[in-house]
């Protein structure tokens, strides 16, 4: 069975690895390649489906290949949708993750709640969240990744 700290764990492992990529926004070569890697760990892209649906997309909301991922995550001359800014070069402080629940089961996870994005300036970014998770190999990798700005009553009043 998945237990909470396993869950917990990779959503660190994460949250360190965005911190990461943004460190190493200066060196193209080396966060390119740390991303990748990042990716790879994370991920499931090497075992099948991923369904990845980020935060800051408007026309091309889904992304389901590793490069699209990277794309997203980097941006680049090399981006695979146009609208790219390179999330993960913000750079991003710190992430943190608030659960609401979690499902646990013998081979598969899903957790929901909100994660916090803080910036160079201090001020945290609120974002929703829901990440499944696949047991391959003994490790946990994200198949299912959807995250949200939160509701905004003004936008749809």
């Amino acid at each position: 069975m998945i237990t909470k700290e396993q869950v917990e764990n990779v959503q660190k492992n994460w949250g360190n690895g965005v911190v990461k990529i943004g460190s190493l926004k200066n060196d193209r070569t080396q966060c390119e390649t740390y991303t990748n890697q990042f990716l790879e760990t994370q991920y499931a892209f090497q075992s099948g489906l991923v369904l990845f649906k980020p935060t800051k997309c408007e026309n091309e909301q889904f992304r389901p290949t590793q490069s699209e991922a990277l794309s997203y995550f980097i941006a680049g001359d090399n981006r695979k949708c146009n609208e790219d800014q390179g999330f993960a070069l913000a750079p991003w402080t710190k992430v943190r993750f608030e659960n609401t629940n979690l499902i646990l089961e013998e081979n598969r996870a899903i957790a929901m709640g909100n994660y916090y994005f803080t910036g160079e300036d201090g001020i945290e970014v609120k974002v929703e969240y829901t990440f499944g998770y696949k047991l391959i190999d003994g490790n946990l990798k994200i198949d299912l990744h959807h995250s949200s700005i939160p509701y905004n009553p003004n936008v749809l009043a």
